[in-house]
C-alpha cells in the first residue's frame, strides 16, 4: 500500500503569494503503513524500517532482519541526513529498548508542518541510499549465477584434473609429538 502525501495546496492551480514564491507541493510515493495509533511506518529501505510516530514526535528505526554493521551504517546516516536538514534534534539521538533500533526527537516546526517535512526528508534520503541497496542486490544475485552456473573457464568437468598420490598436510607414517619431537615409523 502507498501512501501519498501532499504538502501544499494542489485542488486548485498554485498561486503565488505576495512575495512572489509559489507554494510548495510535493507528492510522495512510498511502501508504507500507517499502524493503528497513527505512526507511519516506511519499509522501502532494504535493510532498515522507519516509524515516525506523530504522537511522541520521534523517529525510531529498526532493523528488518539481522542487525549488522550494514544496519547500523544505515541508521547513522539517516539520523546524520535528518540532523542536518534540521528535523531530528541530534542531542537526543540513542539506542532504543529494542535491540538494534535507534531513536531521535523530531523538531517542531514553526512555519511547516514538522511531520510531513520528516516524511519529504526520508523520501530524499531513501532515493539517495536507493542505487547503493540495488547495487548490492544486483551483485549478490550476480555470485549466486556466477557459483551455481559458472562459465566453461571457471569450472571442469569430473575427471578432468588428475589426482594426486598424496594428499593433505599429513603425510602416512610421520607423526607429530608433544614439543616439536617428530619421528617416523618405518
Amino acid at each position: 500500500m502507498t501512501i501519498n502525501v501532499t504538502v501544499g495546496e494542489t485542488e486548485q492551480q498554485p498561486q503565488a503569494d505576495e512575495e512572489g514564491d509559489s507554494p510548495i507541493v510535493a507528492n510522495l510515493k512510498m511502501n508504507a503503513r500507517r499502524a493503528l495509533n497513527g505512526d507511519i511506518m516506511v519499509f522501502d529501505h532494504a535493510d532498515i524500517d522507519i516509524v515516525m510516530s506523530p504522537t511522541t514526535s520521534k523517529i525510531v528505526v529498526f532493523a528488518k532482519e539481522t542487525m549488522s554493521d550494514l544496519v547500523y551504517g544505515a541508521q547513522d546516516r539517516l539520523f546524520s541526513f535528518l540532523s542536518k536538514k534540521g528535523i531530528v534534534d541530534r542531542a537526543s539521538v540513542q539506542a532504543g529498548n529494542v535491540y538494534g533500533s535507534m531513536e531521535g526527537s523530531i523538531l517542531t516546526g514553526v512555519e511547516r508542518d514538522s511531520f510531513r517535512m520528516t516524511l519529504i526528508n526520508i523520501s530524499k534520503w531513501i532515493d539517495e541510499e536507493r542505487p547503493y541497496f540495488e547495487f548490492a542486490e544486483k551483485f549478490g544475485d550476480l555470485m549466486v549465477d556466477r557459483f551455481t552456473d559458472p562459465d566453461e573457464e571457471e569450472s571442469t568437468e569430473l575427471g578432468e584434473v588428475p589426482h594426486e598420490g598424496d594428499k593433505g598436510s599429513l603425510r602416512p607414517g610421520y607423526n607429530y609429538g608433544p614439543y616439536w619431537q617428530n619421528y617416523t615409523y618405518e
